[in-house]
């Protein structure tokens, strides 16, 4: 599996606005895209202003369609105004647990 994590800086008056369209875009991600398996979007316990993703596809060319999909490309439109610095992305494949545990999220 490939993991996708990123972490979000938005602007304290844009925040509503910015968690709108990011869940707009991870429900996207789960109704439309048959290689992602999950996506999660987290509030940072210390500052409401920052949000953690981590996402898993099934593989890397899965997340590569993901990037190609109109509700992605309708967040980077819509947020890029909203964020208070660059996003933080790291990727990698999972380690553990086996890829065969994973389960497509409802």
């Amino acid at each position: 599996m490939f993991a996708v994590m990123v972490t979000v800086h938005i602007k304290p008056e844009k925040r509503d606005e910015f968690i709108k369209e990011m869940i707009l875009d991870g429900e996207g991600s789960i109704a439309n895209e048959e290689g992602c398996l999950l996506f999660n979007i987290i509030e940072d316990k210390e500052d409401p202003n920052c949000l953690h993703l981590y996402e898993v596809y099934t593989s890397e060319k899965a997340f590569e369609i993901h990037e190609g999909m109109p509700h992605f490309k309708r967040w980077v439109e819509t947020t890029a105004d909203l964020l208070a610095k660059p996003l933080e992305v790291a990727t990698g494949t999972h380690l553990f647990p086996a890829d065969s545990i994973w389960k497509k999220q409802e």
